[in-house]
C-alpha cells in the first residue's frame, strides 16, 4: 500500500468498492469478489484522491490508460501532474482514423500506464504492447487496486513495474 492514502482508503471502503458475490472478470475468470473502482471514479472527491496518490509515481513520463475504466483516472492524473495522456482502445475503431490510440505517441516517448484494477495484467499488457508498437517506452503501471492474481509477475516478465495504491485485501 502506498503511503499517505488513508483518506482514499476510507473513501473506497465507505463506497464498498470490494463487493462479494459471483462475478466473471474481464479475464474470463470467475471470482467471489469484484473490485468496482468505477463506482469511486465517478465521484470527483474520490477521483481527486486517486490522482493525488498516483501523481508521485508519474515522474517526467506521459500517462496512458485503457478505455473505459482508466479514462477518468488518466484525466485526473493528467490534471494533477500537468502531463499529457493518451487513451488506448480495446480494439481499433472501424471508422474515421481507425486508430487504436487516441492522442499523440512518438518513438521514444515515455509512458506510465494508469489502471483501475489489475488482476492477471492482460489488459495492462495490451496497453504496453500498443504503445511499444508506436515506439514508446513503458516501464511502470500504477493501479488503484491489485487483486494479486498474477498481474505483477506478468508485467515484470515484460519489463514493467506494477505499483499498486492498494491490494484488494486492504479494502475489506
Amino acid at each position: 500500500m502506498v503511503e499517505d492514502t488513508q483518506t482514499l482508503r476510507q473513501m473506497l471502503m465507505e463506497l464498498k468498492v470490494v463487493q462479494t458475490g459471483e462475478f466473471v472478470l474481464a479475464s474470463g475468470k470467475k471470482s467471489s469478489f469484484f473490485v468496482n473502482i468505477k463506482r469511486a471514479s465517478t465521484d470527483p472527491r474520490v477521483l481527486r484522491e486517486i490522482a493525488k496518490a498516483m501523481a508521485p509515481h508519474i515522474g517526467d513520463c506521459r500517462i496512458a490508460g485503457m478505455a473505459l475504466g482508466a479514462v477518468p483516472i488518466a484525466v485526473a492524473v493528467a490534471l494533477e501532474t500537468d502531463k499529457s495522456y493518451v487513451i488506448v482502445r480495446k480494439e481499433a475503431k472501424d471508422h474515421g482514423t481507425k486508430d487504436l490510440i487516441e492522442g499523440d505517441v512518438a518513438p521514444g516517448d515515455e509512458f506510465v500506464i494508469v489502471e483501475d484494477v489489475a488482476t492477471t495484467g492482460g489488459s495492462t499488457l495490451r496497453v504496453v504492447d500498443a504503445l511499444k508498437q508506436k515506439g514508446a517506452v513503458v516501464a511502470k503501471a500504477i493501479v488503484v487496486v491489485d487483486r494479486e492474481e498474477g498481474a505483477s509477475a506478468l508485467l515484470k516478465d515484460n519489463g514493467v513495474e506494477l505499483v499498486s495504491i492498494f491490494k484488494a485485501k486492504d479494502l475489506t
